[in-house]
């Protein structure tokens, strides 16, 4: 992948997907993050490693909320949509998910369903929209980077839940 497809930002998510092919890599992360979040103890769900920390939940829901919007920007640059796309703030999206309040069931679940869109939407991409370029949060980014940035982003917060939570 070309380094102007992202921004310098994203690098380490794109560098833990290691380009994996999609769709299928879709599939394959989506189960083995439904087996990983279904392992966790259930004491350890709402546990943070240090106040001002997320628990585990409200990473589950963290990477639920970013893949739609990842989903949505990859849509509209897919359809060569020219206009720059806004930010978000996600310690902000974390307090109003209320995670806490819900059950790993129907976090998982709805992982499972923002996750199956995903596959659907990137399967229907061309080769040229995959290589499309527009603005998110004012930097570049492709549809292509942009679904190797959700499969990273999502083995970087499983990687530091291993590293800090467990």
């Amino acid at each position: 992948m070309n380094k102007n497809e992202y921004a310098p930002y994203f690098e380490s998510y794109i560098g833990l997907s290691n380009e994996l092919a999609m769709p299928n890599d879709f599939i394959t992360n989506r189960e083995s993050c439904i087996a990983f979040f279904q392992s966790v103890p259930a004491d350890k769900l709402d546990y943070c490693y240090q106040p001002g920390k997320w628990s585990i939940k409200d990473i589950l829901l963290h990477l639920i909320d970013c893949e739609r919007i990842f989903q949505y920007r990859a849509l509209r640059i897919s359809r060569n949509d020219k206009t720059a796309l806004p930010g978000f703030e996600e310690n902000d999206y974390a307090i109003e998910g209320n995670a806490s309040n819900r059950a790993l069931d129907s976090l998982v679940n709805e992982y499972r369903s923002v996750r199956e869109a995903t596959i659907t939407l990137y399967d229907t991409f061309t080769d040229e929209e995959l290589v499309r370029v527009g603005n998110a949060s004012g930097k570049d980014i492709s549809v292509r980077a942009i679904g190797y940035i959700i499969l990273g982003h999502e083995l970087h917060h499983i990687n530091i839940i291993k590293e800090r939570y467990l």
